[in-house]
């Protein structure tokens, strides 16, 4: 049953594969009649070989968004990291393809055509996965999932994931309770393997594709022996904070411990890594500046009228290892805002802000100054949010791991800023680190991109600014 229900999975991938080669082919024969429909010799010339250009732009097309992880049937997008990666495939697609054509010149289509067929192909895989995913809800694509365990950790799955939008790439079968250690989880939820504890049939009849492993305590609780057993049969087999990571974005603070952070991958440091994010925060700064100066200017203005100098306002803050940088930001408070020289969280609707400085907080038009911060290296472009050293010894003392974020440079935007509202206690900083976490974990070029085009609906809609 187990290698059945992986055949299904293969099969509707291979499914969804085919049916895109169709779309792109299709979309390549129509771009040409469209291109040729009042030259009808021109047409006939270029339909000899249509179907098989059509192939091979549709080959290159899918293969690129293999690369991309768009047929990876468990792994989790949201709508603006789908459209991100679609059309960064159909960009290297369109490249390897112009490629193959300098090298065969037999295969060209031509530019009109090729621009043609590409935004009906796009169109057609935008319909389709939209189809797939919002009317016939696709349970094949879904991970079958058994959690081992039944206490405060494997309740954790509940707590937090627990719309159907959080759990959109997998299904709990059960929670399975380990002997000797308390069941939190509810009565409904729970599973049992039987008289014998026999888990790889409990695994085999209930169809699983995979195992969380969630104990409160590990020493001697795990029957390993059918744990192997069921991997030996091809079941995935995760970690809590795995999963956590996988499916929410965020590293679990209550579930890590030091060991999993130290070997389940990830923290890219490498040289290629630094170059290719300082080459993103250098071209992505200097755009922002030449498209935002006159605004700045006007913004400049905003202070002055509404609350005379100084206009900028300079503050001490922890970046990168922990070194401190000067970062500089329009004024949005009074100048008298901490007279009495205590560090204070900024708090909804604060009254210390002024009239102009709540639209500019609204806005994220106070922060443009930090553009500068990125072009000396002080800051990155995406990153986590940095703060006043104050605030960095107190929330060291109180989080566990907090130190870990000033592991990269932070950043004008990241992960926490949009997964999480504005910060203004200990428990906010905390909920944030855990997308912090995560970005640092897996921070990439790829990821860089989806987080800056996210951040513009962050700055249209006002979401998470005071």
């Amino acid at each position: 049953m187990r290698f059945a229900m992986q055949s299904r999975k293969s099969r509707a991938t291979r499914l969804l594969w085919l049916l895109e080669m169709v779309i792109i082919v299709t979309s390549v024969l129509a771009a040409s009649w469209l291109r040729f429909m009042r030259d009808e010799d021109s047409y006939q010339v270029f339909m000899e070989y249509a179907l098989l250009r059509g192939m091979l732009v549709a080959v290159f097309i899918t293969g690129a968004m293999a690369a991309f992880g768009l047929y990876q049937v468990h792994v989790r997008h949201n709508t603006m990291d789908f459209l991100l990666r679609l059309v960064l495939s159909f960009a290297m697609g369109a490249i390897a393809v112009l490629v193959l054509y300098y090298l065969v010149p037999q295969t060209y289509i031509g530019r009109g055509v090729l621009a043609i067929s590409l935004a009906l192909a796009l169109l057609g895989v935008i319909v389709l996965r939209l189809l797939l995913q919002q009317v016939f809800h696709v349970e094949v694509f879904k991970q079958r999932v058994l959690v081992i365990g039944a206490g405060r950790s494997a309740d954790n799955i509940n707590s937090r994931l627990r719309r159907r939008s959080d759990r959109h790439s997998f299904t709990i079968l059960g929670f399975l309770p380990l002997e000797g250690q308390p069941v939190l989880v509810r009565e409904d939820l729970l599973v049992s393997a039987g008289k014998n504890g026999d888990l790889v049939n409990l695994v085999d009849r209930l169809e699983v594709d995979e195992i969380v492993v969630a104990p409160d305590e590990r020493r001697g609780a795990l029957p390993m022996e059918q744990i192997l057993a069921c991997v030996q049969q091809g079941v995935s087999v995760v970690d809590l904070s795995t999963f956590f990571e996988r499916e929410a974005g965020m590293v679990q603070l209550n579930v890590v411990d030091p060991s999993w952070l130290v070997f389940s991958g990830g923290f890219d440091y490498s040289t290629p890594r630094r170059l290719s994010k300082r080459f993103f925060d250098l071209l992505a700064a200097s755009v922002l500046l030449l498209l935002a100066w006159p605004l700045m200017l006007l913004t400049a203005l905003g202070v002055l009228l509404d609350s005379g100098f100084p206009i900028l306002y300079r503050q001490t803050r922890v970046g990168e290892r922990g070194r401190e940088f000067t970062l500089t930001k329009f004024r949005s408070m009074r100048v008298d805002a901490e007279k009495n020289g205590v560090a204070q969280w900024a708090s909804k609707n604060d009254d210390r802000s002024t009239r102009f400085g709540r639209f500019m907080r609204k806005t994220r038009l106070d922060e443009l100054p930090q553009l500068f911060a990125v072009l000396r290296g002080d800051m990155s472009f995406v990153g986590p949010r940095p703060e006043r050293p104050h605030f960095v010894d107190l929330l060291n003392n109180e989080i566990r791991y907090y130190s870990v974020r000033h592991s990269v440079k932070p950043g004008l935007t990241g992960w926490a800023q949009l997964r999480y509202p504005y910060g203004a206690s200990v428990r906010d900083a905390e909920e944030k680190l855990k997308f912090d976490l995560f970005y640092v974990k897996n921070h990439g070029l790829v990821f860089d991109l989806m987080i800056l085009l996210q951040t513009v609906e962050i700055v249209l809609f006002g979401r998470g600014a005071r």
